[in-house]
């Protein structure tokens, strides 16, 4: 099974979620990517996924421009704010899925605010993802 998890930034939610995709099943092939690929992963992204025991530290951000050749079982979009449009992803495709989440990036406030966004949205990610895996 070959899953694309995608975003505009790949630097925070897609990130998470294709650690916890590789975390619930080895055999599963997932790979993330971004509309607009920031620089790296958001060091709050690693530090939090870290305490899942997931280590996300040597991940990049990557286009989705690099896939659109390659064909995927699931393409799952994780954009979820008002202000986002969700990506399309025109290359092959068997089933496209949308499971959103706010962008814990955008998240404005104190260090442990923000830290607590990141942390909501992990669990989020976590429990939605779980279920999408159990499904599938």
């Amino acid at each position: 099974m070959k899953i694309l998890v995608l975003c505009t930034g790949n630097s925070c939610r897609s990130q998470m979620a294709e650690g916890f995709l590789k975390s619930f099943d080895s055999k599963l092939e997932v790979v993330s990517a971004g509309t607009k690929p920031g620089n790296e992963v958001h060091p709050l992204a690693i530090e939090v996924m870290r305490e899942e025991g997931i280590d996300l530290s040597n991940n990049k951000p990557k286009n989705v421009s690099d896939f659109l050749n390659q064909h995927f079982d699931y393409v799952i979009t994780v954009c979820g704010g008002a202000k986002e449009s969700c990506p399309i992803f025109t290359g092959k495709v068997e089933n496209r899925i949308h499971i959103g989440f706010d962008d814990p990036a955008e998240a404005v406030g104190n260090q442990e605010f923000i830290r607590s966004e990141f942390l909501r949205i992990r669990d989020e990610i976590k429990s939605d993802f779980l279920k999408f895996y159990n499904e599938i």
